[in-house]
């Protein structure tokens, strides 16, 4: 019986067979818009991208002794609460990459370009400076979104504070914002316009530039009067200072002019000077002078705004490192087209000293004022993915068309502040993404 079982089971086999052979074809065309939608839903990871990396370059930290910002920590994938000293991504370690994509905005489209800062309409031959994008080690820094920046500053007052930095970085964000809202200039005042207020209507914000080098009071050197800068360290400058109440936001930006010859005053006392040449003061240099003029401000935000329960958001930005190479006059003082490859440049010396004494002065802001709920400090450091773009500045098309009429002897160049459009857009990226974490992460108060 189990002979013939074997036997008969032949013809059953020799069906399965010829039906497989049928099916077969059928089941590959079943299969088929599956994977498609597979490779469609989950792309492979080698699929070419816009971006790439910039040759024979890797991962770069720059070295420093400074104490890291908070904004630097990643939080264990478990913890489902997190914090704003805890987020996700250090936005300030990183290296430059290529992204054909290119900016915003353009320097012909955008009409709240400072002159100097216009450097693709003073003729400047090159481009290649406009498309290279900041990637993180650890993740991937978003493209700005205009609309989502609006949302976030509706019915505020974003203040910008400082020196020219502060106006750079003002102008590159006026420009981003202008690709899908218009804003009007509202408010005018000062020489060189250092005091100006636009309003975005579609979204009741307003943004605006105090022109403040030393964030405490100062008397500036003149042509026609001191060869030297007068500082009193223990005064906050009241002509931003006053208008506190009416600030939701505050971006502060100094450094430069502190290099400047000074005397520095606290009360009726001369502290020292530096760079005093002829007066009688003890040299001190600048760099506690720099901690002492930022402790005063910040103090200040703290005693107007959050001992009074208070609402206010502070930012910042550190100090943005210039690339002179040799004389400021003479041609190629920043003629860099590209940045620098990973360990052609560390952050050091002054550049670095700056850098750390504005992010400590952050960080102990944050637990001066941890006490009062409604008042947030962030350091936005840039110090280091600015150290790497010597290829960013106006350099001699500072003004228009600087070589018309052949090569001069000596020619001005500016290598301390940032075309627009270019690298410094990348400032208000990390901005707008300190400005997301804020809103994830409520203030205790509320």
């Amino acid at each position: 019986m189990a002979l013939k079982m074997g036997f008969s089971s032949f013809p059953f086999k020799d069906q399965l067979h010829s039906l497989t052979k049928r099916l077969f074809p059928w089941t590959l065309y079943a299969l088929l818009p599956i994977a498609l939608l597979s490779l469609y839903l989950y792309p492979l990871p080698f699929l070419p991208s816009t971006e790439s990396e910039l040759p024979n370059s890797i991962s770069n930290t720059i070295v420093s002794h400074s104490t890291p910002p908070s904004f630097t920590s990643t939080p264990p994938p478990s913890e489902k609460e997190n914090t704003f000293d805890t987020p996700p991504c250090d936005y300030f370690n990183g290296k430059w990459i290529r992204d054909r994509r290119g900016p915003l905005y353009n320097g012909t489209t955008c009409g709240t370009i400072k002159q100097g800062q216009n450097c693709i309409k003073h003729g400047r031959p090159d481009s290649d400076y406009l498309y290279w994008r900041w990637k993180p080690n650890e993740c991937k820094l978003p493209r700005f979104e205009p609309n989502t920046f609006l949302q976030y500053i509706e019915n505020k007052h974003v203040a910008f504070v400082g020196d020219s930095m502060a106006r750079n970085q003002l102008e590159s964000l006026l420009c981003m914002l202008s690709t899908v809202s218009s804003p009007d200039l509202v408010y005018t005042n000062g020489e060189d316009n250092k005091f100006r207020k636009w309003r975005f209507d579609s979204h009741n914000a307003s943004v605006s530039v105090y022109w403040s080098p030393f964030l405490v009071h100062g008397v500036e050197k003149s042509n026609g009067g001191l060869n030297h800068n007068k500082l009193y360290l223990d005064l906050v400058d009241e002509r931003w200072a006053k208008d506190m109440d009416h600030m939701d936001l505050i971006v502060f930006s100094v450094g430069h002019w502190f290099l400047h010859p000074a005397v520095y005053y606290e009360g009726d006392s001369v502290l020292g000077c530096h760079y005093c040449v002829g007066l009688n003061h003890t040299e001190i240099g600048f760099y506690e002078v720099l901690r002492k003029a930022l402790r005063t401000s910040l103090n200040s935000v703290i005693d107007r705004r959050g001992s009074k329960g208070g609402r206010i958001d502070v930012m910042v930005t550190t100090f943005s490192p210039a690339h002179f190479e040799g004389e400021w006059d003479k041609i190629g003082a920043c003629s860099k087209t590209r940045p620098y490859r990973s360990k052609e440049k560390e952050l050091e010396g002054m550049d670095g000293e700056m850098r750390k004494i504005e992010v400590e002065e952050v960080e102990d802001s944050k637990v001066r004022g941890g006490m009062f709920g409604g008042v947030r400090f962030e350091a936005l450091d840039v110090t280091k993915l600015a150290l790497l773009r010597p290829d960013g500045h106006p350099g001699p098309y500072m003004y228009p068309f600087p070589f018309a009429n052949g090569v001069p002897e000596r020619v001005q160049n500016d290598c301390v502040h940032w075309c627009l459009p270019g690298a410094i857009d990348t400032w208000n990226e990390i901005f707008l993404e300190i400005m997301k974490k804020w809103e994830e992460n409520p203030r205790i108060q509320e």
